[in-house]
């Protein structure tokens, strides 16, 4: 059973997603994955969501960057935005994702930053979690030397 679902935009993020990917096996967490474009694919998005028993939602989508905005409009739980630097240096993408409007909130993560956002997955679901927590604050102490 998935604790996070990782929707792409594009085939092209697979180097962002593997990112995400190598922290979610590092802490033993259970993902899926799909591509699924807002723009071209929407019922998909749309299934997807409403099917998924993860948690958290992460998002990574470039250019006009719609996908986490429409995940989070169909969906009460926390999704993370991926901006991906297709144009513009990445900068539309991540303008898109944390410009949502009110009541629809989206947790971005810098450009490219599959990591963080995978990260962030974990914090949220150590809350609920005592062992991940433990993992999670041995990796953080790990980061100190």
């Amino acid at each position: 059973m998935e604790k996070v679902l990782i929707i792409s935009g594009s085939r092209s993020d697979a180097e962002i997603v593997k990112k995400a990917e190598d922290v979610l096996k590092e802490f033993g967490i259970g993902y899926k994955y799909e591509v699924a474009s807002a723009h071209r694919n929407p019922d998909k998005v749309e299934k997807l969501v409403k099917e998924t028993t993860a948690e958290v939602i992460i998002a990574v989508a470039g250019l006009s960057a719609a996908l986490p905005g429409v995940v989070a409009a169909r969906t009460f739980r926390p999704v993370i935005g991926v901006p991906v630097d297709a144009a513009l240096d990445g900068l539309d993408a991540l303008l898109s994702i944390v410009q949502m409007p009110p009541n629809v909130p989206v947790a971005c993560v810098g450009i490219n930053n599959g990591k963080n956002a995978a990260v962030l997955a974990v914090q949220i679901l150590a809350l609920k979690d005592k062992e991940l927590a433990k993992k999670l604050a041995d990796f953080k102490e790990g980061l100190k030397q």
